[in-house]
């Protein structure tokens, strides 16, 4: 069972422009990304989609895997899609190029319900909550699950709301947190093929556009996402020049992997 991770790429960005080349001691940002996927224990492949030229170029120059797509895209997981369609990967595995401190044994975790279960189409990971303050923060995705481990719900809201008599929104959420009925989720998912290819034909949803969440596309047209409970921190994903600092600081030279 063949598994390709895809990193999408592009140069264009509001707060960053040039973010995936941006300098981390010494290498590009996607570089980082790219080597710790290597990492993953369970993926055969990794590639760097990108409509950049610049991109390519940089990834070409560390000995990475990278393909050219089209520029037109509106959203990575379309770039991830025409990029595996050039692939034989039965699984594909949409990792985020802004996380340089991606952790690879995630990406294995993510990707066992995946190999082990027919049924499940599509995966992806949460963390738990750490405090009353991540549960009311829009930044920080909040998923619910069924008893089986499949997604409800992804929201920036606070969920559930814990109905207490007299509680204000803060005691609700802090009282979330306590019951675990919540957690962070991690964005990055395992698509079957088939699964990835259905996704990508679907226009954006009314949840979707709503939240800003694409994930919610899938939920909506009735795709089961079996969400993958981990431990552990997440990293700091790197949207911002303050981000970009933050991972500096945070990842050593001696730290970084290399492959």
């Amino acid at each position: 069972m063949a598994i390709v991770a895809i990193i999408p790429a592009r140069f264009g960005s509001t707060r960053l422009p040039g973010k995936p080349l941006s300098d981390i001691h010494g290498k590009p940002m996607i570089r980082h990304v790219y080597e710790r996927a290597r990492m993953a224990r369970l993926v055969d492949r990794v590639i760097v989609a990108t409509d950049d030229e610049r991109i390519t170029a940089a990834v070409r120059a560390f000995g990475g895997e990278v393909t050219l797509t089209s520029p037109g895209h509106a959203t990575g997981t379309d770039r991830i899609a025409e990029a595996a369609r050039a692939c034989d990967a039965e699984i594909v595995v949409n990792v985020q190029g802004d996380e340089p401190m991606l952790d690879p044994a995630w990406m294995d975790e993510a990707l066992r319900p995946v190999i082990e279960d027919r049924a499940v189409p599509m995966s992806t990971l949460s963390l738990p909550l750490r405090d009353v303050d991540e549960m009311l923060s829009p930044s920080v995705v909040k998923v619910v699950t069924d008893a089986r481990g499949d997604a409800l719900y992804f929201s920036r809201s606070p969920i559930p709301h814990v109905r207490l008599d007299g509680g204000a929104p803060r005691e609700s959420a802090d009282a979330a947190v306590k019951r675990g009925l919540a957690r962070k989720h991690v964005g990055l998912y395992v698509y079957r093929r088939e699964t990835l290819e259905r996704f990508a034909t679907l226009p954006p949803s009314p949840l979707e556009t709503a939240e800003g969440l694409e994930q919610l596309r899938a939920l909506e047209d009735g795709v089961r996402i079996r969400v993958v409970a981990t431990d552990g921190r997440a990293g700091v994903a790197v949207d911002t020049p303050e981000d970009l600092e933050r991972v500096r600081r945070l990842l050593a030279p001696q730290e970084a992997p290399s492959i």
